[in-house]
């Protein structure tokens, strides 16, 4: 039997419910893995005639996580970034994504980014997920097409974050 969203959502919420803290992010992480493994779910959420870059599809009620499909076709790369207030958990469900983490070496200020320094660099390929915890700075960068499931501990459209640039 295939994994479906309301399996998963109900997995998440579960997790989140018995610890909003990095424990309960792990398992989340771990279900996020599991969704990017199962090729039902990706067949139902990643149709040909998807290719949002951001698709939201779950949000909770009560807790307010979201649950959303990315697809990029060709090359994207990100800048240095955490998620504000949020964690986050990016899934692939298709092709690789490398990514940076980042420690902070300069906070910003109202007239500048904050500087960062890199920390370490790997590839999330296909069925593989990684959490964020808040704060947490990290860069995708990807040279082809990918599908991914990423999850917020919010809905992060419209919250303000701070910029960071790379420390020469």
């Amino acid at each position: 039997m295939s994994y479906s969203l309301e399996d998963f959502s109900n997995e998440c919420k579960a997790a989140l419910n018995k610890n909003s803290g990095a424990e309960g992010t792990e398992l989340v992480r771990q279900a996020v893995e599991k969704a990017c493994k199962d090729n039902d779910f990706i067949a139902a959420y990643f149709p040909p005639d998807n290719n949002e870059e951001r698709k939201l599809i779950y949000k909770d009620p009560e807790l307010g996580f979201c649950i959303f499909t990315h697809v990029y076709t060709g090359a994207k790369t990100s800048p240095p970034h955490d998620h504000g207030p949020s964690w986050a958990i990016y899934g692939q469900a298709e092709g690789t994504t490398e990514m940076t983490d980042w420690r902070c070496v300069e906070k910003p200020s109202e007239d500048s980014p904050g500087l960062v320094e890199k920390v370490k660099t790997y590839k999330l390929t296909p069925g593989m997920a990684y959490a964020y915890q808040v704060g947490e700075l990290h860069s995708p960068l990807r040279t082809g097409s990918t599908k991914l499931i990423r999850i917020e501990g919010m809905n992060m459209e419209g919250v303000q974050r701070d910029t960071y640039m790379v420390a020469s």
